[in-house]
């Protein structure tokens, strides 16, 4: 589990503005003024010697040596976030920028007989809970573009080995120089979650539990389960649900931890409905609970599908635009919904349902449909689970599993009239989707989908719903597997035969 911050860690004397410090590498930085403090550390303005007169563009963070995390960032950048690794990664995965603040050095200093570790990054400009401390709520299109820039993020810390572990709005920043990029910044609290490849196994430990801020906190980290992939999925989820909505169901129970790990259960345990219910008068939440629906139903060493989130972040597939942060955005309404509400909450739980079929549709390819249902049989029962995973793990898995299906067979019994319109709608933004997921026919429960089985990472067996291609026609098709066609000709011929045969001795 990342460290505690331990009371005992005190904010530092202040350096003097002017110090000049030298890094590892023999670099040297001058101290320019004092910009923040931020947990148990400040940060300076700070200038290359080389260059003093310029425009700041870097920043040193300073803490007492004893602290811990400086020290756990700086391991962070020393091991997973070097510069050169950030920009190979970039032109691999064909990005525009990657919101990793760059590092540019560290190093020990000493002042009125106490040890400073200092670390050099690059300067960032305001933070998002500034924004929404003056704004409130973001428009939906910015919410869920800051969605797909932290996706991009945890991706490639999560493929280095790390969770970040205390995603929110005070530890999102805009770049300096261009406030249309965004940053994760602050890794005190970064985890690393499989060292050298070996992922952590799922222990419970309530000694550790409740860790991390409290508000956005994972349901792993208030049992005490060291931080994995989904952990850091689960918490983003909740911050876009905080963006788009202006607040989040257990706000007012926040000095409870036992109550809010309740209250994160009952919502992630009821979805889709318990986050299309949250959202505000004239939005709606459907990408989002569709996207805790995903992140949720992980098992706990499970790799994610970065880019099926995103896509259920972007289902137009639109590009990247500006982040626009406006005052417009409405707060969510705590009185009891209209009728109105209720039905802009079953057109949503209709888009859900659909959204999930169509990608559901497009992972499964790669399933052997010409084998024989014995011979899969034999093949799920002789595999074993892929990963590190204990009996605990084991069952941790099942129960998602389990309440994944569940939650895909209430969906497609949802019965409401049909819509006009889309739920999808992007208040104060040119945002909008390219399909049209309401239609009628969609949504007929005499042409409900036929069932899959396929087989997830940890060896689990997965029941979902595949969508029939024929949705619009007059009568739903039902695709045969090739053996069950064979076994049809073949007893259809014997049949045949049998016939003629009788016929024939009748005629004798």
């Amino acid at each position: 589990m990342p460290p505690r911050r331990n009371e005992k860690y005190k904010l530092p004397v202040p350096l003097p503005e002017g110090k000049v410090l030298d890094d590892v590498e023999g670099n040297k930085w001058v101290l320019g003024k004092m910009i923040g403090s931020g947990g148990f550390g400040l940060i300076y303005l700070a200038f290359p010697t080389n260059k003093p007169d310029e425009d700041a563009r870097h920043v040193i963070k300073v803490e007492y040596q004893e602290n811990g995390p400086l020290f756990s960032e700086l391991k962070f950048y020393q091991r997973a976030a070097k510069k050169e690794c950030i920009k190979k990664w970039i032109q691999l995965k064909q990005l525009d920028y990657l919101g990793i603040p760059v590092f540019y050095g560290s190093g020990l200093t000493e002042f009125k007989g106490k040890s400073y570790r200092f670390m050099v990054m690059e300067r960032l400009g305001t933070d998002l809970q500034k924004i929404s401390d003056q704004n409130g709520t973001f428009n939906k299109s910015t919410v869920l573009q800051l969605g797909i820039r932290m996706l991009d993020v945890l991706e490639y810390i999560h493929e280095n080995e790390y969770v970040h572990g205390d995603i929110k709005a005070a530890n999102l920043l805009l770049g300096y120089r261009n406030p249309d990029q965004v940053y994760l910044a602050d890794y005190g609290l970064a985890y690393r979650y499989c060292p050298n490849g070996n992922h952590k196994q799922y222990q419970e430990n309530p000694k550790k539990g409740h860790n991390g801020t409290m508000e956005f906190t994972s349901l792993d980290a208030h049992k005490g389960v060291a931080l994995s992939r989904r952990s850091d999925l689960e918490i983003l989820g909740y911050c876009l649900l905080r963006w788009l909505c202006g607040r989040l169901p257990w706000e007012g129970c926040l000095r409870d931890p036992a109550a809010v790990q309740t209250a994160k259960t009952n919502l992630l345990d009821e979805l889709p409905e318990s986050v299309l219910k949250w959202a505000p008068s004239g939005s709606s939440c459907c990408e989002i609970a569709q996207y805790l629906v995903c992140a949720h139903n992980l098992a706990y060493d499970e790799k994610p599908n970065y880019q099926m989130l995103k896509k259920i972040l972007n289902p137009g597939g639109r590009p990247l635009g500006p982040l626009e942060f406006s005052a417009k955005g409405q707060s969510v309404n705590e009185q009891a919904p209209n009728h109105h509400k209720v039905d802009s909450q079953k057109a949503a739980t209709k888009q859900v349902n659909q959204m999930q079929n169509r990608f559901f549709e497009k992972n499964i390819h790669s399933e052997r449909r010409t084998e024989s249902y014995e011979a899969r049989r034999k093949v799920q029962k002789d595999e074993k689970p892929i990963g590190l995973l204990n009996k605990d793990t084991a069952q941790e898995s099942t129960r998602r599993r389990e309440k994944y299906c569940e939650s895909q067979e209430w969906l497609n019994e949802v019965k409401s009239p049909p819509q006009k319109d889309g739920c999808m709608q992007y208040p104060n933004s040119s945002y909008e989707p390219q399909q049209d997921f309401t239609s009628p026919d969609m949504f007929n429960k005499s042409r409900r989908p036929p069932r899959y089985t396929s087989t997830s990472p940890t060896g689990m067996e997965v029941t979902g719903l595949k969508r029939s291609p024929g949705f619009s026609s007059a009568t739903s098709q039902f695709a045969l597997s090739e053996e069950t066609k064979a076994d049809l000709y073949y007893y259809g011929a014997t049949i045949l035969f049998l016939l003629i045969g009788i016929l024939l001795l009748c005629f004798l």
